[in-house]
C-alpha cells in the first residue's frame, strides 16, 4: 500500500473511533468521513459495509491496548506505577467511550477475528507480567491476578451502565480506590473459620 493510502487509511480509522466513542457503533458514514477529511465514496472504497469499518476500528484499539502497555512497561517506572499509568490511560474517558461501544457488538464482530484474539492474548500476557514484577517488587498483593486487572477494566470502560451511579459520576476515585486495595499490606486476613 502507498504511504498516501496507508496515511488516508489511519485517518479514517481514527476518526471512526473518535465518532464511534461520541455517537455510537452506528455513527452515520457521512459523520466519520466528514471528520476524516475524505468523501463519503473514500470511505465505502476502504470499508465496504459498518460491519468492516468496525472491525477495523476494534483492531485498531487493540493495538493501541497493546502499544501503550509496551510503552508504560518499558519506561523504566516501577511496574506499580506502570500498572497505575496503564489502568489510568485505559479508563480515559474518550477511551473508556469507545470500549463501551465496541462492547455493544456480537462477540464474534471482533474477538472471532485471529489478528484481534492474538493481539489480545499477547497484551494480556504481557500485563500478567508487569503484574508478576509488581509482585515480586513487593507492592502488589500477591493473591491478585491479571485477570483480576482485566475484569476491573472490563467493568469500568465497557460497562459503565452497571456500575452504581455515584461510581459512574467519579469512576477514576473508585478505580484508585479499587487499586490501592490492591497494593501489598492492603489485604485483610481471611476470617478464622473457628471462629
Amino acid at each position: 500500500m502507498r504511504a498516501d493510502a496507508r496515511r488516508n487509511l489511519d485517518k479514517i480509522v481514527e476518526a471512526a473511533a473518535e465518532v464511534v466513542a461520541e455517537r455510537g457503533v452506528n455513527a452515520p458514514m457521512e459523520a466519520i468521513a466528514r471528520r476524516a477529511g475524505v468523501g463519503v465514496g473514500t470511505l465505502y472504497r476502504r470499508f465496504p459495509d459498518r460491519d468492516a469499518l468496525l472491525e477495523a476500528v476494534g483492531g485498531h484499539y487493540i493495538h493501541t491496548m497493546a502499544d501503550t502497555l509496551d510503552a508504560v512497561a518499558g519506561s523504566g517506572a516501577d511496574a506499580w506505577s506502570a500498572i497505575w499509568d496503564f489502568v489510568s490511560w485505559a479508563a480515559e474517558p474518550g477511551r473508556a467511550a469507545l470500549a463501551t461501544a465496541l462492547a455493544v457488538l456480537p462477540t464474534e464482530a471482533l474477538t472471532n477475528r485471529a489478528e484481534f484474539a492474538r493481539v489480545r492474548a499477547g497484551w494480556v500476557e504481557r500485563f500478567d507480567e508487569l503484574v508478576r514484577r509488581a509482585q515480586a517488587e513487593g507492592s502488589m498483593r500477591a493473591d491478585v491476578g491479571v485477570e483480576d486487572l482485566v475484569h476491573l477494566l472490563n467493568v469500568f470502560t465497557c460497562h459503565p451502565d452497571r456500575l452504581p451511579a455515584p461510581v459512574a459520576a467519579d469512576p477514576v476515585r473508585y478505580l484508585r480506590l479499587m487499586l490501592d486495595g490492591m497494593k501489598a499490606g492492603a489485604a485483610t486476613p481471611p476470617p478464622d473459620a473457628g471462629v
